[in-house]
């Protein structure tokens, strides 16, 4: 094998590869690198003994020698954090979402636990800050369709809206123009009614006649609404599914109905009365 030409300026052996004229130097790499690059062989060597490394495909993976499992200390942690708390649990359990209001200690406790609750099951509909988003509510307005008390609230989250679940809240308005139970002319009337009570400048003596003849049965003579019936309030400017004059018509001609689900099947107890005081202090509450 013929040798490699040596560099002249410095002396050190070429790899004999050469580009237009340079030449590549065969500098050996330092010691201390070398030192520290076998000593990470030798470590991972002692890794895959000790520990899990290698895949065995669907059979699973090598344990190691020490039996080290990752997502068992992750459990591990878990139990560690529920045995923690498994004392405040049992108090959220047998208090009443007004006890826990009252007491300082479970309400401190339910305001950091609920805000964690709401944020993982509640923002994306409500939004981040219970600021609401079109066709769902805002909870910081302290507008409540259900009632805006404790016992209101920890009921609504319990069973939902229009849900599958038995206790659920159910409120339906009428199609009154799909169905053909107003006229296009009174659904006009009626709708320019509705704007008077939110504060507008224009109603008729139809509208009126429309309104308490279909609507007060429901929203009240004041147009008020009435939280046991889930009827909202049209005195408020606050309108669900838009504010404008044509949103209000489609309301009333074919009316959109939401659907909140039960949360009591998806969260614990404790952890429905925490978010119930949580969502209750967004907009003060009732």
């Amino acid at each position: 094998m013929a040798e490699k030409p040596v560099d002249a300026l410095t002396g050190t052996e070429t790899t004999g590869h050469e580009w237009d004229g340079i030449r590549e130097l065969n500098t050996p790499l330092p010691r201390w690198w070398l030192w520290v690059f076998y000593a990470t062989i030798a470590w991972s060597i002692v890794y895959f003994v000790l520990y899990p490394a290698w895949p065995l495909g669907v059979s699973g993976y090598t344990k190691g020698v020490l039996g080290y499992s990752s997502r068992q200390e992750h459990r591990q942690d878990l139990e560690a954090q529920r045995e923690g708390r498994a004392g405040w649990l049992a108090r959220f359990e047998e208090a009443s979402v007004d006890e826990i209001a009252a007491d300082p200690d479970l309400l401190q406790f339910a305001m950091a636990g609920g805000r964690v609750i709401f944020a993982d099951n509640c923002a994306p509909c409500h939004g981040a800050g219970g600021g609401g988003a079109p066709s769902y509510p805002v909870l910081v307005d302290d507008d409540w369709i259900w009632g805006g008390t404790l016992e209101d609230i920890h009921a609504t989250i319990q069973y939902g809206v229009r849900s599958e679940h038995p206790d659920t809240r159910f409120a339906e308005m009428p199609a009154f123009g799909r169905d053909e139970l107003l006229t296009a002319e009174e659904i006009t009337a009626v709708t320019d009614y509705v704007l008077w009570l939110a504060g507008g400048s224009e109603a008729s003596e139809t509208g009126k006649t429309v309104f308490e003849d279909n609507c007060v049965v429901c929203h009240g003579d004041d147009g008020k609404g009435i939280a046991e019936l889930g009827s909202p309030n049209l005195t408020d400017s606050i309108w669900l599914y838009g504010d404008s004059r044509d949103a209000i018509v489609a309301q009333i001609n074919a009316p959109t109905h939401g659907v909140m689900p039960p949360w009591i099947d998806r969260l614990d107890p404790a952890s429905v009365k925490q978010v119930t005081v949580f969502v209750h202090s967004l907009g003060g509450g009732q």
